[in-house]
């Protein structure tokens, strides 16, 4: 089974399970169970991107900044953007209400790019996030990454309730990072005049300041406005904090906008860990990763290789005892 990032629940029913290292035992239990990555795209999503066939290269303002690990490319109507998903700062750190996921490069390329309109038109009836666009992504940062809707499946401000890391962001069900804010900290690498992200309707969303560096004027109820001719979008520190909805002309289906990358899960999904901080994560080279958090007074670490091809998971309880799980993605 194939979802968009992040889809569906951030958090499910059963109880952590007692003993050795949190969520461990189900996890082996379900092993077996894990979804190979890679199962089939729905057949919508596979039609619309082989349409947007390979474009050639093009500089994007804000992407540029990243260019050595995010690709920009225009084809006919649409530029495609690739990246693994992961940014280039740190990750996690911070989140107190956490569902046991970890980051891990994700295939957005060829045709599971990101893809927005060269040319975005506003739409004659706008869609709100507050009452849509609760699945998927609403728009792409500058760094690769996508960003969410504010508000979980739930209803709930991720931002408020704990979900979310120093950097607004966090995983989703199959491990997929991405932010649920708007990640102004980009502003310092982009420039304070540059687009720090771009929604999937094609609008830049630039950060605290005016294109023209002049101070921010007031905002519509999609955290945007038009602005020497032209609409644009902004990413504050309050609700909604990023596009609050799409102004432009898009496609929805299913409570998302149509169509967008494909993530698919390797594991079962995590279970809500309760009382549960993430207190370290370190990146080892390209691949290989480690979490530490903290749950009643005692620590725990996990130790991670991740791939494209596999992800191999070592599980230190406080008293030193490890356990590890290999997992295939195939493409």
């Amino acid at each position: 089974m194939s979802h968009t990032p992040g889809s569906g629940p951030h958090d499910h029913l059963h109880p952590h399970e007692p003993g050795g290292h949190p969520g461990l035992t189900r996890r082996t239990v379900l092993q077996g169970m894990a979804l190979g990555f890679g199962a089939a795209v729905t057949a919508s999503l596979v039609t619309a991107q082989e349409a947007v066939a390979a474009g050639s290269a093009v500089k994007l303002p804000g992407f540029s900044a990243f260019a050595s690990s995010v690709k920009t490319l225009k084809s006919g109507q649409y530029y495609l953007v690739e990246s693994n998903g992961l940014p280039p700062h740190n990750m996690m750190v911070g989140i107190t209400n956490w569902q046991q996921q970890v980051p891990v490069p994700q295939p957005y390329s060829g045709s599971n790019a990101w893809q927005f309109p060269v040319t975005p038109k506003l739409a004659a009836n706008p869609i709100s996030a507050k009452t849509n666009l609760f699945r998927g992504a609403i728009a792409l940062a500058a760094d690769g990454v996508p960003i969410f809707n504010a508000l979980n499946n739930r209803g709930e401000d991720s931002y408020l309730i704990g979900e979310l890391d120093e950097w607004g962001g966090h995983c989703g069900r199959a491990d997929d990072y991405h932010y649920h804010t708007a990640p102004l900290h980009l502003s310092k690498t982009v420039g304070a005049t540059k687009p720090i992200a771009y929604a999937l309707d094609g609008y830049p969303m630039y950060g605290s300041v005016e294109p023209n560096g002049t101070a921010l004027q007031p905002l519509d109820e999609y955290n945007g406005h038009m602005f020497k001719g032209k609409y644009h979008y902004h990413g504050t520190k309050t609700y909604p904090y990023a596009n609050g909805g799409m102004r432009g002309v898009v496609t929805v289906k299913d409570g998302q906008v149509d169509p967008q990358p494909v993530a698919n899960p390797f594991r079962p999904a995590g279970e809500p860990l309760r009382g549960a901080k993430i207190t370290e994560f370190v990146r080892n080279g390209s691949s290989a990763f480690a979490l530490e958090y903290t749950l009643s007074g005692s620590r725990y670490r996990i130790n991670y290789t991740a791939t494209l091809q596999s992800v191999s998971m070592t599980f230190i309880a406080p008293n030193g005892t490890e356990s590890t799980q290999a997992y295939s993605r195939k493409a």
